[in-house]
């Protein structure tokens, strides 16, 4: 019996029940079901959140991301760069568009794309097919953007940032999602914005890039029912829009509420032999995953399983060891940080409903596991 889970989507739904339900009553009386005013709404809301000029709503994270690369070029026959510690949305995204992923080694410290190896990387000749770069903001806590942006620039590539975990994260209080030329949001609902089903959005202070992203989300249109270039059906559902809008409102303080637990765990853990996060100066880490390390995960995980506690792994497996990627996506050099966190990064009960209690009570056995 797990008294504890590693996220918990329904506690938070429960946390906004009143304003939700009324959200969605509002939509469903509307008579409006695709698109229309809640979507146009919250994009604005969203963009101006971020700190950008525009967004667009679309149906998940991975469409989000898919609908930014190709609105910068990214196609058959270009490369794409990111990593292979990711979830694997962020690979299939880029497949999609018939491009071909490089994969970077990560910093050991933060866990995101190493700029040095990215370097390297892209100086190499790729025959003029590199056309962008897309870092991954992963656990909540930004990827050096500045660096990775300069590099780009001298390269002449694109930015897209992933910030699927990094809803609010910051570096020296700019936010993430405004560094790349675009970014591409997730709202899955265990995201620190989390609607209650798939969902997504791309931002970007480009209004040219955005009226690609607007035009390939809806076949192509722009015009109703005449596609000018092909796309797809990624449309936000105005219920998603409506719920969002109402968790949006509140994303701050459950970001704060987040870091609280982190320091609470991290006080707690400050003789204990797991390794805790890393955070850079400057950065604001939001906390999507609480993770830490130990040569001892899988012990660790079972203990704690059997006292209540859930336990999540974000990534098992690397992308390029996995059945589906296996020896045929490129990897620029050995991803030798890639694989020695994957045997022993272990993610912890992270969530604003969570209380101190239960904080308390996850360090203590994590502390006092006769494994350790």
């Amino acid at each position: 019996m797990v008294g504890i889970p590693q996220t918990d989507p329904y506690a938070n739904y429960c946390a906004h029940k009143d304003d939700i339900d009324v959200a969605i009553t509002r939509v469903l009386d509307s008579g409006r079901y695709i698109m229309g005013e809640e979507v146009s709404s919250f994009e604005k809301e969203f963009a101006e959140y971020v700190g950008v000029n525009y967004a667009a709503g679309v149906a998940s994270g991975t469409d989000a991301l898919e609908l930014a690369l190709r609105a910068c070029g990214v196609g058959l026959d270009t490369i794409v760069f990111t990593v292979s510690h990711t979830a694997v949305a962020t690979v299939a995204a880029i497949e999609r568009t018939g491009a071909e992923a490089i994969l970077i080694d990560i910093d050991p410290d933060t866990y995101n794309m190493d700029v040095k190896c990215l370097e390297t990387a892209v100086s190499e000749s790729y025959s003029g097919r590199a056309i962008a770069i897309v870092p991954v903001h992963i656990y909540g806590h930004p990827a050096d953007m500045a660096s990775i942006r300069q590099i780009a620039d001298n390269h002449e590539l694109f930015v897209i940032e992933d910030c699927a975990q990094a809803h609010g994260a910051s570096i020296d209080t700019r936010r993430v999602g405004t560094w790349g030329h675009m970014s591409a949001f997730s709202f899955y609902p265990t995201k620190n914005l989390g609607a209650l089903g798939d969902a997504g959005a791309v931002v970007t202070n480009d209004i040219d890039l955005m009226k690609k992203v607007r035009s390939l989300r809806e076949y192509g249109w722009t015009e109703r029912y005449v596609s000018d270039i092909p796309g797809i059906n990624s449309r936000m559902d105005p219920l998603q829009a409506a719920i969002l809008r109402v968790k949006l409102t509140s994303l701050d303080a459950e970001n704060k509420q987040r870091r609280s637990h982190a320091d609470r765990y991290r006080k707690m853990f400050y003789t204990s032999s797991v390794e805790i996060p890393y955070v850079q100066s400057g950065v604001q880490h939001v906390y999507h995953q609480y993770v830490i390390r130990t040569a001892k995960r899988d012990e660790l995980r079972k203990y704690l399983l059997s006292r209540g506690i859930d336990t999540g792994i974000h990534y098992p497996v690397p992308i390029h060891k996995q059945p589906a990627y296996c020896g045929r996506v490129g990897a620029a050099g050995d991803l030798i940080h890639t694989e020695a966190v994957a045997n022993s990064i272990l993610s912890l009960p992270m969530y604003p409903e969570l209380s101190s209690t239960e904080v308390d009570r996850v360090a203590d056995n994590i502390i006092n596991c006769p494994y350790l």
